[in-house]
C-alpha cells in the first residue's frame, strides 16, 4: 500500500510518501511544499494544489492520510490552515484517492504508543520505524511521515491484522 501523509498548512505543507508492504515501511519521497508570505492566499492555495497534484500524479498513492486541524488560539491562522487541508483533500478526491483524517493524539498514539508524546519523541520514532539515518527536516515533513505511519497502522487494525 502506498500512502501519502499530509501535515497541512498554507505556508508550509509537509508530505511524506511511504510504501507499506508485509509489515515493512519504505520511504518513497518526503518534503514540503512552501509558499511565500508575500503571495495572496488564493495564489498560495493554487501553488499547494499544483504541488500536490504533481506528487499524486507522479507517485500514485493508494490513500491519503491527513492530520486534523488542531485548533490554536489564533483563529485566523486556523482558518488558513483549514483552507490548506481542504486543498489537499480536494487534490486526493480529484484523483479518486480515499482520504483518512487523524487527530494529533491518534498520530502520537500510533507512532509512539502514547497520545501525549512530545514532538521530539514522535520524530525519533519516525526515524526508527522508517530506518532513516536522521530525522527528516523541516518538522512538517517528519510530521507528514508520522501521519502516513498512523494510517498504515490503522489500516492493519481495521482489517483485523496485527503485527
Amino acid at each position: 500500500m502506498r500512502i501519502i501523509g499530509i501535515d497541512p498548512g498554507f505556508a508550509i505543507t509537509g508530505y511524506g510518501i511511504i510504501d507499506y508492504t508485509g509489515n515493512k515501511f519504505s520511504v518513497v519521497e518526503v518534503g514540503v511544499i512552501s509558499t511565500e508570505a508575500c503571495m495572496e492566499l488564493s495564489d498560495r492555495l493554487l501553488c499547494l494544489s499544483q504541488g500536490l497534484d504533481t506528487l499524486i500524479s507522479k507517485y500514485k498513492p493508494d490513500a491519503m492520510a491527513i492530520e486534523e486541524l488542531f485548533f490554536n488560539t489564533n483563529v485566523k491562522t486556523a482558518i488558513k490552515v483549514g483552507h490548506g487541508r481542504g486543498v489537499a483533500m480536494l487534490s486526493a478526491a480529484k484523483a479518486g484517492i480515499k482520504v483518512s483524517e487523524y487527530t494529533p493524539l491518534q498520530v502520537k498514539q500510533s507512532v509512539v504508543g502514547y497520545g501525549r508524546a512530545k514532538k521530539e519523541q514522535v520524530q525519533q520514532m519516525v526515524k526508527v520505524l522508517l530506518n532513516l539515518d536522521k530525522i527528516p527536516k523541516p518538522d512538517d515533513a517528519a510530521d507528514a511521515l508520522a501521519v502516513a505511519i498512523c494510517h498504515a497502522h490503522s489500516s492493519i487494525l481495521s482489517r483485523g491484522r496485527f503485527f
